[in-house]
């Protein structure tokens, strides 16, 4: 894809004689919302590892942003731009709301060349991603004072503490109720709108579907569907190899 924000090619990974990923070709456009499904254990998390640098690929290559990652470490990719958030929320949990979003800004942001933030241009940051993310009244809270979907929100301003360009959302609205799932919806299309590139990991169909520009599926490591996401539904081999689980 010309002039695509994340390139992978020919990705391969194994575990000893298990071959998780096997050939994996994926581009996302700058700005594009990608939906990114597959049955569990089809590796879309060693796939997302291997793009965030916490797994080392056998063979293929990664670009981002038209430059090489092969062989960077998690947090320099993360300081290029690329940023994720985890199904199971980690934030530090004796720290304040604010403290860590913080945190990310801090080693993040501020180790990037000639970025400099002050205290008081910290202190305005974390409040603008409080605010984003409806937590500002809960900022001198300890993680443990949240909701599960509050748990999310915050989850995903730590991501957006690193001011990335792309962003992957690991299964956000997991467990979360109907409204909650619409909140967390509403939240990534305004990040997608502020010019944030999203690939979303998730089981809710309804929510991929309503989310996705283009859909991209994963089983036993190889890539069998790639494209928009009503005709990747009606694939006979997505409907027999995932939908139909």
């Amino acid at each position: 894809m010309a002039g695509a924000l994340l390139e992978v090619t020919g990705l391969s990974k194994r575990f000893g004689g298990f071959v998780a990923l096997d050939g994996i070709d994926l581009a996302v456009a700058e700005g594009e919302r990608v939906g990114l499904i597959g049955p569990n254990g089809s590796g879309k998390s060693t796939l997302v590892n291997c793009i965030c640098g916490t797994l080392n690929n056998e063979t293929g290559t990664v670009r981002f942003n038209g430059e090489a990652v092969d062989g960077l470490l998690t947090h320099e990719r993360t300081r290029l731009g690329m940023a994720r958030s985890f199904q199971l929320p980690r934030p530090f949990a004796t720290l304040t709301v604010v403290d860590n979003l913080r945190v990310p800004l801090l080693y993040t942001v501020n180790a990037r060349p000639g970025a400099s933030l002050s205290a008081s241009e910290l202190d305005a940051r974390c409040a603008e991603l409080l605010q984003l993310v409806a937590l500002a009244d809960k900022a001198t809270k300890l993680p443990r004072d949240l909701t599960q979907v509050e748990m999310r929100k915050l989850e995903l301003a730590r991501a957006m503490a690193a001011e990335p360009k792309l962003l992957i959302a690991d299964e956000s609205m997991a467990g979360l109720s109907h409204s909650e799932i619409e909140d967390i919806l509403k939240l990534l299309m305004e990040l997608n709108a502020r010019g944030i590139t999203i690939i979303l990991i998730e089981h809710i169909m309804t929510a991929v579907m309503s989310f996705s520009q283009r859909l991209v599926v994963l089983v036993s490591g190889k890539k069998i569907a790639d494209g928009d996401p009503q005709e990747v539904v009606r694939d006979k081999e997505v409907e027999r190899a995932y939908l139909g689980q």
